[in-house]
């Protein structure tokens, strides 16, 4: 591989089933598995993608993996897989992994490491069944995962951040709706205060020294209501938040107790576990001892606060007396003195609405600035992701020019979009469906979003070519922040284009025939990458003349940078490609075995048997077609 660094597959081994027994080295080059139908070929390749966790998304391909996931139970057979992998920084590793099992990764010495397929970063192969190249050159989708292998690591790192980012976005805006909700049900009750104060300013008393004594009176009595108010308010707050870190108080130990049994603390693993088990019971022990000081904390400012309550509330009633003697000196006001007082209290509840609703704004403010920085970063993660994909496009046409040609549209799958809409319209009783479509073509997200939030129909009639009821019922069906935070941030695929010169022209290539279908997907696979290729029959649906002048030179060219495992019918790739590994299999009816491996050379017989038909077939040909002669 002219010392560059890339990730190898090195062998196989296969514990079980149909395959029991086999074991396959491959080449660091081209390596070509033949043999006759039913000898286990596609197995070999499912196996491997079984074992490195690279089974096709069952949301994408249900068929597809369905295939897989019996063809693995039915040729395992309760038996495991085993891969031997070489990294690019030259390390090597044992995948294993048994049927209805995750693949576990072992060190070159068989120990098990920490190390989880699932994140994308460890190892990766390029893997294609029997007729999935076709099928990318159908599926928007699938051609963007295509884009996506020739930058893994970096794509997954982008698609996990955007996804936490999205989430974190909705739950900011779920944050916001019990504070508007307690805004909403404070500014009501706020609608009373300007007739209350009327009504008091009609009550107060004016124009004499006795009328100042007075109202002098009900302002005092008013603010020793505000006073115990907020000394009440206080003490609950205190309460409540006393009662929370109670009952924090042994759940920790509460919740781990159980989730280890004297069968694990017995077992091979004992003194290991019974270490984990006295971790936790020391976190938990110092955890419920913080807590219980907290506890003993808010207790004594409790008792200290119920001694200064209590001395408030004497000094408070023996200015009440004093009111009383006021308001009975002068027994003109004697009459509205009770009312005034009471309005005076409705008045102090009302104030006190006011600061609550303040705080509720001030909450409600400092999470939507979250929400939008938040969505900030969302967008400058998604413009990222795209300039890797476009950078990966880019190179396409630079190495395929003017055969291939690769575009892409960011955010131009909008199917996400419609889904949301379909979701939250359907219980509107409406033509969901219609109403949907008309958006996706018509009203970006983000602008419908801002319609919803200004209630503005006639321009979501206009935009949208919708009737009144339907922009009505549209503003309702989303203007909650939930629903909005979903809107604004739901996500839209980057969608490329694929297409293959005809001519002066391109044709997109889910408009070619199958043969052009893989005659512009099958290139692309094979540009330089550090992940190991394999497909299984690439030559599918391909004239020969197209094999040998372009499949079989780019072979050529990639065999030299990365590894190659073709499953294949076809001599020209294994005798043409110069395959440095052959694996011709063969079976009994019960089992598959490889019969012969070697080079090109060595398994000669053999592909003259199965590839060319047979040594007489062969020299008739050569004969039929005068080969050589002048």
């Amino acid at each position: 591989m002219q010392g560059m660094k890339a990730n190898r597959i090195l062998s196989l081994r296969v514990i079980g089933g149909f395959l029991d027994g086999l074991t396959l080295s491959f080449d660091t080059g081209l390596t070509c598995i033949i043999g006759a139908r039913g000898t286990g070929k596609s197995t070999i390749l499912e196996l491997i993608r079984y074992a490195l966790d690279q089974l096709p998304r069952r949301d994408l391909s249900p068929t597809a993996r369905r295939r897989i996931d019996n063809l693995i139970a039915g040729n395992l057979n309760g038996g495991r897989v085993e891969l031997e992998v070489e990294t690019t920084d030259g390390l090597r590793y044992i995948i294993t992994r048994a049927v209805g099992e995750e693949s576990l990764v072992l060190d070159n010495e068989r120990n098990p490491t920490a190390i989880k397929l699932s994140t994308g970063g460890f190892f990766r192969a390029e893997i294609f069944s029997q007729n999935e190249v076709e099928g990318i050159a159908d599926q928007k989708r699938f051609q963007l995962d295509l884009i996506d292998s020739f930058a893994p690591v970096a794509v997954h790192e982008y698609d996990w951040q955007i996804d936490e980012m999205r989430e974190s976005i909705v739950s900011a805006a779920r944050q916001t709706e019990p504070a508007r909700l307690r805004l909403q049900t404070l500014q009501e009750e706020l609608k009373q205060l300007p007739n209350l104060e009327e009504k008091l300013r009609a009550l107060t008393a004016g124009g004499s020294d006795s009328a100042e004594e007075v109202n002098k009176a009900h302002e005092a009595k008013a603010l020793r209501d505000r006073e115990a108010r907020a000394a009440r308010v206080a003490t609950e707050v205190m309460t409540r938040f006393r009662l929370s870190v109670e009952e924090l108080t042994g759940r920790l130990k509460s919740e781990l107790t159980g989730k280890f049994t004297k069968e694990m603390l017995a077992g091979a693993n004992g003194p290991l576990m019974q270490q984990i088990v006295d971790n936790l019971k020391q976190a938990s022990l110092h955890a419920d001892e913080h807590l219980t000081s907290v506890v003993a904390t808010v207790d004594a400012s409790l008792a200290a606060q119920s001694g200064l309550q209590e001395r408030l509330a004497e000094m408070q009633a023996s200015q009440e007396l004093a009111f009383r003697e006021v308001i009975e000196k002068h027994k003109q006001f004697q009459e509205q003195s009770a009312e005034r007082a009471k309005l005076d209290r409705r008045r102090n509840e009302l104030i006190d609405a006011v600061r609550v609703g303040e705080e509720a704004k001030t909450e409600i403010t400092r999470l939507e600035q979250k929400q939008a920085a938040l969505m900030q970063k969302y967008s400058e993660l998604r413009d990222a992701r795209f300039k890797i994909r476009k950078d990966i496009a880019d190179r396409l046409n630079r190495d395929l020019d003017p055969t291939i040609r690769v575009t892409l549209v960011q955010d131009g799958d909008n199917e996400c979009y419609r889904e949301l809409l379909e979701e939250h319209l359907k219980p509107m009783n409406m033509r969901h469906g219609v109403v949907a479509q008309k958006l996706v073509q018509m009203v970006p997200p983000a602008q419908l979003a801002n319609f919803v939030r200004a209630a503005d129909s006639n321009a979501l009639m206009e935009h949208g070519d919708l009737n009144a009821e339907q922009a009505a019922k549209v503003i309702q069906a989303f203007n909650q922040p939930v629903r909005l935070a979903e809107l604004e941030s739901v996500s839209l695929r980057d969608q490329p284009t694929i297409e293959l010169q005809d001519g002066s022209g391109y044709k997109d290539s889910s408009t070619l025939s199958t043969g052009q279908k893989c005659t512009t997907i099958l290139p692309i696979l094979l540009l330089d990458s550090i992940n190991p290729l394999l497909i299984d029959q690439p030559e599918d649906n391909l004239d020969n003349r197209f094999i040998f002048q372009t499949v079989v030179s780019k072979i050529l060219q990639a065999r030299q940078t990365r590894q190659l495992v073709f499953i294949t019918h076809n001599p020209n790739i294994p005798v043409l490609g110069d395959a440095g590994c052959v694996a011709v299999m063969e079976s009994d009816g019960d089992h598959g075995r490889a019969a012969r491996t070697g080079g090109v050379d060595a398994c000669r017989d053999q592909i003259i048997t199965l590839l060319e038909g047979g040594e007489e077939a062969f020299i008739k040909r050569g004969n039929r077609y005068s080969v050589g002669r002048k």
